[in-house]
């Protein structure tokens, strides 16, 4: 078994230009990321959207197209054409970079006809308390996909296939309004948020329709050979049948062995307990984004709290570290969009040290931190422009026994003592507040060694002493890296290119 640590590009942002040629940038950027360590990209969702080129794809229309037909205005998706994609596939099959897709299974959007529904009205702040009597209404729910024909899939999809809609066509109303029909419900078996989190938007797929289960098994399957994927994000994941999850996932299995096909769920929540609750209900290998985490660093961001040594107190990787991908920002954090938290620009730099340098979680790196975002409230790359220096580090030196020195609340450390086949190790020193320095053990291995921040952000030297021990310092508000001087790698440092747009041109 390998020892090699393995880290995830999320492979797009918010406000990427709707210029379809997402996919060619990704595929150019490629030999740059695995060169620094990226193992595994995230793929956009991929599906054509309602809104067709413009969308990000979260308004799911059709899953089967992937930028192939002439549906919703053209055929390309925002993120480029079929071919492009798998031409990207290809790439990364080469350079040995996996995929995943970012699979919206929750909903559909964008439907090519309306038809009449009963269905009962409920409080959008408590999905179980009903509003007024049942009625009929005229809903946009039929999906007939004229443009691929029946392709790959011969279903079309009516209001029998759905639990609820948040649009009255006939009265121009809108509301969340469940679906009436035989053993129609809103599912069990998802969170618990406004009494019950199945509807979330849009029309919402019932999973427990032999149908929905059968195609969307199929298209699971179709789209794992299509792209040659290595695993799936699962949009939502908390807001629709974990039981038909597991049923997913053991199609999955069987078609492509155990353990083949790598999934992870987005459920946010600021506590863990209903997290760890929705993976025990998981029969299958499963992991969630660390959600919690991301509000930790939050509220360390802005000193609501100014404690670091707390920082991973309530988070999955703290709890179930096997099952946490950690992640710093998302598209979803980003300014305007569902998730309200703020992370100031100094923090970046210590949450990404936390994430892609210690043991626990498998780290997901930003696209957007990595090359900057565009839109209204565009951001500069994270770190200077040098998060490719952080992940580097991780692919290099963040091996071994981890010990800790987190002694004081505004300043912590830790040592990655390194193994046989990565004997560097380093050392790391973070700071919210003025300049600060911790003395770390790095073993007596290192005796006489001279030790340099990688990132260059201290210019000191730290000779290592006859015990093995080091001062190490950071600047205030900072992290340092500090590894040996002269250590297999120094000289790869400050060579990422984080200029994708103009590297596109």
């Amino acid at each position: 078994m390998s020892e090699e640590n393995f880290c995830l590009l999320q492979g797009y942002e918010w406000n990427v230009p709707a210029d379809q040629k997402h996919y060619t940038r990704l595929t150019n950027a490629l030999q740059d990321l695995k060169d620094i360590g990226i193992d595994n990209l995230w793929l956009p969702p991929a599906c054509k959207g309602a809104e067709g080129p413009k969308a990000n794809g979260f308004d799911i229309y059709d899953l089967y197209d992937l930028g192939e037909f002439d549906q919703k205005g053209g055929k390309p998706t925002k993120w480029g054409s079929k071919e492009e994609l798998v031409a990207l596939s290809k790439k990364a099959e080469e350079l040995g970079v996996g995929l995943y897709f970012d699979a919206v299974l929750n909903h559909k959007a964008g439907a090519d006809e309306k038809e009449k529904c009963r269905i009962q009205e409920v409080d959008e702040d408590d999905r179980n308390k009903d509003i007024g009597e049942p009625r009929e209404i005229d809903a946009w729910l039929k999906f007939n996909f004229p443009g691929r024909n029946g392709k790959y899939s011969k279903m079309t999809w009516n209001w029998e296939h759905f639990s609820g809609t948040d649009y009255d066509a006939g009265n121009d109303k809108h509301g969340i309004f469940r679906i009436l029909g035989e053993n129609k419900y809103w599912s069990q078996s998802v969170g618990s948020n406004w009494g019950n989190a199945d509807f979330l938007m849009f029309a919402d797929i019932d999973y427990s329709h032999p149908e929905v289960i059968e195609d969307t098994v199929n298209w699971g399957i179709w789209v794992v050979k299509e792209l040659n994927l290595k695993g799936f994000r699962l949009d939502a994941c908390q807001h629709y049948s974990a039981r038909f999850m597991n049923e997913w996932a053991t199609a999955l299995e069987k078609e492509f062995g155990k353990d083949k096909i790598f999934l992870v769920g987005e459920f946010w929540s600021p506590k863990v307990e209903p997290m760890i609750e929705y993976l025990d209900r998981m029969k299958h290998k499963f992991a969630l984004y660390d959600s919690p985490l991301v509000y930790n660093f939050s509220r360390l961001s802005t000193g609501e709290d100014k404690d670091l040594r707390k920082v991973f107190d309530g988070s999955l990787a703290q709890e179930r570290p096997a099952d946490a991908v950690t992640v710093v920002t998302n598209h979803d954090t980003q300014p305007g969009q569902t998730i309200e938290t703020k992370m100031e620009d100094f923090f970046k730099p210590l949450a990404y040290s936390l994430i892609l340098l210690r043991k626990e979680g498998y780290p997901c790196v930003f696209y957007g931190d990595f090359y900057g975002t565009k839109g209204e409230q565009a951001e500069s790359p994270a770190c200077g422009g040098q998060l490719g220096d952080f992940v580097l580090a991780r692919k290099l030196y963040a091996y071994g026994d981890q010990e800790d020195y987190f002694d004081k609340p505004e300043c912590i450390g830790f040592v990655r003592r390194g193994t046989k086949n990565h004997p560097a190790g380093l050392a790391c020193v973070m700071s919210i507040a003025d300049d600060s320095e911790i003395k770390m053990t790095v073993g007596t291995e290192h005796t006489g060694e001279i030790w340099t921040d990688v990132l260059k952000w201290r210019k000191d030297e730290v000779k290592i002493d006859e015990n093995g021990q080091g001062v190490f310092p950071c600047p205030g508000k900072s992290v340092s890296i500090w590894v040996k001087k002269d250590a297999a790698g120094r000289d790869r440092f400050g060579e990422f290119n984080s200029k994708i747009y103009e590297a596109a041109k």
